[in-house]
């Protein structure tokens, strides 16, 4: 019977994400993150094909699960108004529980060299994107916005708002404040009411 690892993938890609936390993508190289973790340079390879594969799956990895908790924030309010406040204020919470995932979502795909990644990576990407987008355009549906201002005005409130207030905070290394939650809630009322 085989000895099974010591070194799960979960703990290699966890290494990797203190790395682009700390240092951004370009720290996140297979012997980082075997130096990191204490394994042999043998155990990343052994999980992911090269740099690249490893760069898609962190970055797919801390992507995906923003994306499930937003999703679900999206679709779980019957009143979009709640929803579209509660979607901002899961961005500034998640953020906050995942100081580290946020740093490292701060960057793009691009930073993680999406233009190399295996077409399943691209293909895992694109859908999860185009999940998150479809709820956001959906929300903004319920909410009324017809047209091209009015579905920007949705992405402002929802995604870009909420967002400049965890990339102050995270890019400048401080905590965000105890009210974060609120004022992106305030914002987002504000464009959406």
């Amino acid at each position: 019977m085989a000895r099974p690892p010591r070194f799960s993938t979960e703990q290699l890609l966890d290494a990797a994400v203190r790395l682009a936390a700390a240092g951004g993508p370009a720290c996140v190289t297979m012997s980082a993150v075997a130096q990191a973790v204490g394994a042999p340079s043998g155990s990343v390879y052994h999980r992911f094909s090269g740099r690249t594969a490893l760069l898609a799956e962190v970055w797919l990895r801390t992507v995906e699960r923003f994306q499930e908790g937003y999703a679900d924030v999206l679709g779980s309010e019957g009143d979009p108004r709640r929803a579209a406040r509660a979607a901002s204020r899961h961005v500034v919470a998640w953020s906050r529980h995942h100081p580290e995932e946020a740093a490292l979502l701060l960057y793009g795909a691009a930073d993680f060299d999406r233009a190399h990644w295996s077409q399943e990576h691209i293909t895992r990407a694109d859908a999860g994107n185009h999940r998150t987008l479809a709820a956001v355009h959906g929300l903004g549906e319920a909410l009324g916005a017809v047209g091209e201002q009015a579905r920007e005005r949705v992405t402002l409130a929802l995604i870009d708002l909420p967002l400049s207030i965890v990339r102050r905070h995270v890019r400048a290394g401080t905590e965000l404040p105890p009210h974060a939650e609120d004022l992106a809630e305030q914002c987002t009322a504000a464009l959406v009411e």
